[in-house]
């Protein structure tokens, strides 16, 4: 048995709300390599890891000098 924590995903439509960008930009940066990678969860079903989904909003706020507390940050 595991004891690490249980993984979390976010669907697109969660993606979507949280990151506040269109479906476009999502597949434009996953293209680029500049957002985090999809989990394929079945043959039609992806989804993004809650922790690299935060991780990755942090880090753009910190690159805009703008740090993003994880309790201000709405959950999906």
């Amino acid at each position: 048995m595991r004891n690490s924590p249980p993984i979390s995903i976010y669907r697109l439509p969660a993606v979507l709300e949280v990151t506040g960008l269109s479906k476009a930009t999502v597949y434009r940066l996953l293209e680029r390599g500049e957002f985090p990678p999809r989990v394929k969860l079945s043959p039609r079903c992806v989804g993004w890891r809650v922790a690299d989904i935060d991780a990755w909003l942090e880090a753009r706020a910190t690159a805009s000098g703008v740090p993003v507390a994880p309790e201000s940050r709405a959950a999906g």
